[in-house]
């Protein structure tokens, strides 16, 4: 079939015939957005076509939330072998991808400085990456076993997926379904959040280029929404700092909480925190 011959009956037959076959919408979505994406290199690029059809993706896609506790992770560094070991803590420690992390080179890490800066990123822009202490001690330990590459298998550069054989027989090991080398990256980013680190900061660690890319992990954090959850407590008695506006309830025989970092500016509220009484 030629390309031009190719309309929106013709998109919807694939859609139909795959989700005859059981595929989900992300699945489905997949397919469609490689069409799209030829069509357009067809017409962008190649100048093959002047016009095609509009191809939607379908809804109900829900976003992937698959992310390690920290006993989790833990479990399955242990029942990795070295070498992957080293990718798996490198990738908990920076939140870079699998091929970001592959293709790290010697010449681009300053340990002195504590970052590594990466020329190859998903979005095409290269980025500094600060190195935590935890990634620091991954990257001594692969000092030596290549002039070139900071991760290398049997000495030599990475030249095949993370997720081999090796891979799935370590998450089988440690327990763990449903879970893929990418989602190290989801796992990063929850436990910033989980942290305390702002959408803002954990954008500009990760390297995204959009707010909305970082908003799927705001979540992770409800810190910023614990006052507004207080104000209904039976006790609605406690103090409220007149600068900053934060009331604080009495934990009955505790002392007051209180959060953050120590303010001196608190009064005592007797507040009507009861909530309606009828």
């Amino acid at each position: 079939m030629m390309l031009n011959q190719i309309n929106g009956d013709v998109i919807w037959s694939i859609i139909q015939r795959e989700t005859k076959r059981g595929s989900k919408p992300a699945t489905v979505n997949r397919v469609l957005a490689l069409i799209r994406a030829l069509f357009r290199m067809a017409r962008d690029e190649w100048q093959w076509i002047d016009t095609f059809p509009k191809i939607k993706l379908l809804t109900g896609e829900g976003e992937r939330d698959r992310w390690l506790t920290r006993e989790e992770a833990e479990r399955l560094i242990r029942v990795c072998p070295p070498h992957l070991a080293a990718l798996v803590r490198f990738a908990l420690a920076t939140g870079c991808r699998a091929s970001e992390i592959t293709g790290l080179e010697w010449k681009r890490v300053d340990l002195d400085r504590r970052t590594a800066w990466l020329n190859q990123t998903k979005n095409g822009t290269p980025r500094g990456v600060p190195l935590n202490e935890d990634a620091i001690e991954v990257l001594r330990e692969q000092i030596g076993n290549s002039l070139t590459h900071c991760f290398t298998y049997r000495g030599a550069p990475w030249k095949w997926q993370i997720s081999n054989t090796a891979w799935h027989n370590a998450l089988a090991a440690a327990g763990i379904e449903d879970f893929r080398f990418h989602d190290l990256r989801h796992t990063w980013a929850s436990w910033h959040r989980q942290a305390g680190t702002s959408c803002d900061e954990l954008k500009d660690l990760g390297g995204w280029k959009t707010r909305s890319m970082v908003d799927r992990y705001a979540k992770y954090s409800t810190e910023n929404l614990l006052n507004a959850a207080c104000r209904i407590e039976r006790s609605g008695v406690g103090l409220t700092c007149w600068r900053c506006h934060v009331f604080v309830t009495f934990r009955k025989a505790k002392a007051p909480h209180f959060r953050a970092r120590p303010c001196f500016f608190w009064l005592l509220d007797l507040g009507s925190n009861q909530g309606p009484t009828d």
